[in-house]
């Protein structure tokens, strides 16, 4: 697979995660509390995710149980920048002690939070997951609150290794992997998910102010962000667009090869994950790209019809 700049940039910061220490252990935390931690989890996922609940699912228990706690623990991260009515930064700094440097306390009653809390810690020292990577993608959570804007496709991609490709990161911890050969393939796919949640998400990312494909490109095309104020889906927009994801379906394709570097018991859920996100981009295009006044998604029955032939594709032919 070959390495573009941008790319190798990530790297260095994804190879970070193979040589530091595990942190300090916590006490253990009462079965019964913690068994109520993950089906809070569960719920979190349930509610938020169709795609993902249903990509965990085709996991072990154990590993399906990790894979929502992660789910949950980033969806909160992420919502503590998107909510009007609250102090973001400060929010969010005492979101990362609560979940990086605090133990979870044993003790009741608990809100929510500390049930996800609780659960994410279980998870992260199962699975021996490095710190260092939910420190990323806090880090690049915490960017929305200060960058609305990004002036190349590069500086796009930094912005989302810190918000996806760390969670794909964290996710192979859990699913098991064969060694840092699978690093590069994690990192290309969790940009490639990213940037679908950008080209699905435009219309509601321009109403709180956020504009995240890049300028220099969107000059290329001769538009303006008074087209993207009138939300002016014209040839020129179509022809954005279809750039933008032409290049993410490379992307996908690049990445999904590395799902044979993963544990045989998780390749499914990974793939289906994958799978199922880019097809968002489909739907799209089958809108005439109208991604300001419409959300793009795939229903559940599409999504159950597809599972077959990403089996096959993900546990037989390996993407080869």
């Amino acid at each position: 697979m070959s390495i573009s700049t941008w790319e190798q940039q990530l790297l260095n910061r994804a190879y970070q995660g193979l040589h530091l220490p595990s942190e300090q252990a916590c006490e253990p935390v009462d079965a019964a509390i913690l068994a109520r931690a993950y089906q809070h989890c569960t719920q979190v996922t349930r509610y938020h995710s169709h795609t993902f609940f249903l990509a965990s699912a085709l996991l072990p228990r154990p590993k399906r149980n990790a894979a929502r706690a992660l789910y949950a623990f980033c969806r909160i991260s992420d919502d503590l920048v998107d909510d009007i009515h609250m102090d973001e930064s400060t929010q969010l700094h005492a979101w990362h002690q609560h979940t990086l440097m605090d133990c979870p306390k044993n003790t009741a009653p608990f809100l929510n939070s500390d049930l996800i809390v609780l659960a994410w810690a279980d998870a992260r020292a199962t699975y021996n997951i490095p710190e260092i990577y939910a420190q990323q993608l806090l880090d690049g959570v915490a960017r929305d609150l200060v960058q609305t804007r990004y002036t190349t496709f590069a500086e796009l991609a930094e912005y989302c290794y810190g918000v996806a490709s760390t969670v794909g990161l964290m996710a192979m911890h859990i699913i098991g992997f064969s060694g840092p050969e699978a690093i590069p393939y994690a990192v290309k796919l969790g940009v490639a998910l990213q940037l679908t949640n950008i080209l699905r998400d435009v219309g509601e990312d321009w109403a709180r102010g956020r504009f995240y494909l890049p300028q220099d490109e969107l000059a290329r095309f001769e538009l303006t962000e008074d087209d993207l104020a009138a939300r002016r889906v014209d040839d020129r927009w179509r022809a954005f667009l279809h750039f933008q994801i032409d290049r993410v379906r490379r992307l996908y394709a690049e990445s999904l090869p590395g799902v044979a570097f993963l544990h045989q018991d998780g390749r499914f859920a990974i793939a289906a994950a994958a799978e199922l996100y880019q097809a968002i981009l489909a739907d799209i295009e089958a809108h005439q790209m109208d991604n300001f006044n419409r959300r793009a998604y795939v229903g559940d029955w599409s999504k159950l019809r597809r599972l077959p032939g990403i089996w096959w594709r993900a546990t037989i032919k390996h993407y080869r």
